[in-house]
């Protein structure tokens, strides 16, 4: 039988719709689990995850350095350029970003404050800018891992197999106290997370707002995988792109890399020459390293 011309591209459409729904329909056929056995899987995933990218090491890491390189995107998907950083973390809530070369943009937060040094010296970090970056710790893959799986209230379930970027996974799905709902998707070969969704509600306007974060690029570094590229989405737009180019475990960081007075006195060494370079470039633009506090370097 022949097809005419106009039903093969039809036939085309048909048949990749058809592929793009396998790995949907895939995920729909869990087996019927009684709630308890259910969760108990879930448990079981997650434990396996943990084991995988490093056990007690990964468990018990007290800070972190990366360097990388940052891409950011617009409102249409449009990219924006990239940007090089060096991260430091003491997990979960103290975060420092700094760039590259020049480390004259840096942002700070530690717990419930935040602080930013850029040409106009140090100021708080506005009160959005902390909710956003609580928030993210809340969200955010290490911190969920490690500490909030054990938070009272927390309900597991088994989300079913599924087919993820060409790898068979299995879905975890998580629902916490703040009815905010996290899937995680963990390879069943590997055991390594691949991809997290987390599906959130405005309070305000109630619409649903979907984030998905992918996982890629596995490095063994000190006894722990690390991911060397993350990409997050939101509402099936990109938001950013990193890669990192080198990560350090446990290397003794100073709480005090963590304060509003390591910023004063960093802008006590370059603040002049900060000023200076202003007048030289009429004032630009504002270094865009200066994070949308969505992005994971704080983790």
């Amino acid at each position: 039988m022949r097809m005419k011309g106009w039903a093969i591209p039809l036939a085309i459409l048909l048949a990749g719709e058809g592929i793009a729904r396998l790995p949907r329909l895939a995920a729909q056929e869990a087996p019927v689990l009684m709630p308890d056995q259910s969760a108990a899987k879930a448990k079981q995933i997650l434990q396996q995850g943990i084991q995988a990218l490093g056990g007690s090491s990964y468990l018990n890491v007290k800070d972190v350095t990366c360097t990388g390189r940052l891409s950011q995107f617009g409102h249409s998907g449009e990219l924006e350029g990239f940007e090089s950083f060096v991260n430091y973390a003491q997990p979960p809530s103290k975060a420092r970003t700094e760039n590259l070369p020049q480390r004259n943009i840096i942002e700070v937060y530690n717990g419930d404050k935040g602080w930013t040094l850029d040409r106009g010296g140090v100021s708080d970090a506005p009160p959005t800018d902390l909710a956003r970056f609580e928030g993210d710790t809340r969200k955010e893959l290490d911190n969920i891992l490690r500490h909030r799986i054990q938070e009272p209230g927390m309900i597991f379930r088994y989300a079913g197999a599924d087919v993820v970027d060409l790898h068979q996974v299995d879905w975890v799905e998580l629902v916490d106290s703040e009815n905010r709902t996290i899937r995680i998707a963990f390879d069943q070969a590997s055991h390594l997370p691949l991809r997290k969704i987390v599906e959130l509600r405005d309070p305000e306007t109630n619409l649903k707002t979907e984030e998905i974060e992918y996982y890629s690029n596995f490095h063994p570094l000190d006894g722990i995988q690390t991911p060397f590229q993350v990409t997050r989405e939101r509402n099936r737009i990109k938001i950013y792109q990193v890669f990192f180019e080198s990560c350090q475990y446990n290397t003794g960081l100073e709480d005090s890399l963590f304060t509003r007075e390591s910023l004063e006195d960093r802008w006590a060494k370059i603040g002049k020459k900060g000023k200076d370079k202003k007048k030289d470039k009429n004032d630009k633009d504002k270094d865009s390293i200066l994070l949308d506090s969505s992005s994971p370097l704080h983790s």
